[in-house]
């Protein structure tokens, strides 16, 4: 009897480790978003104020840099409807695409947005949706070198924004990119 309880204990020590280790790396976010919706796994968003080389500010923005709007993209849950801060504000071509992150898992798809800057040997000209891309962005763990399919692009302007998510938790900064057409007054 006692050498089955020794074996029930040493199971039951076992077992809490291994549980212990498993909730440790899930309840240790490495960045300051949340969990994607809309079918974008990614799991966190790499902040960072570093622009792409060769990237245009834009001239007369309807959002100018300091300005206050509201996000009517839903890239990530708690971003539709979040006050944004706009902290940068570029004329560029967007780029929703289709990857898989070089880090394993399911593949990303209309993953919006990649920028003209932010594509390996991109030439002078927009692309058109179904050319495969590299990707030198890093938004997202597993977005950096990561061959892609774009889906649909748009000459726009986009935002670099800061915003607190509308389900709660900490400032997401240098989110990058919102295009116009995703931001409001309202």
């Amino acid at each position: 009897m006692i050498q089955v309880s020794k074996k029930l204990i040493l199971l039951g020590v076992v077992t809490m480790i291994i549980l212990s280790g498993c909730g440790d790396k899930a309840s240790k976010p490495t960045s300051t978003s949340m969990a994607p919706s809309d079918n974008m796994n990614h799991t966190n968003h790499i902040s960072s104020s570093e622009i792409p080389q060769g990237l245009k500010t834009a001239k007369n923005p309807t959002y100018p840099i300091g300005s206050k709007a509201f996000i009517q993209a839903d890239h990530m849950p708690g971003m539709k409807g979040a006050a944004a801060t706009i902290v940068g504000a570029y004329e560029t071509t967007a780029y929703a695409v289709t990857f898989t992150p070089t880090t394993g898992g399911k593949p990303m798809s209309n993953h919006k947005w990649v920028i003209q800057e932010e594509i390996k040997n991109p030439g002078d000209k927009p692309l058109t949706s179904g050319t495969q891309i590299t990707i030198i962005a890093d938004h997202t763990p597993g977005m950096k070198d990561a061959t892609a399919t774009i889906d649909s692009a748009q000459q726009t302007v986009v935002y670099m924004v800061d915003f607190t998510p509308t389900t709660g938790g900490k400032l997401v900064k240098n989110h990058k990119w919102v295009t116009e057409s995703e931001l409001s007054t309202k």
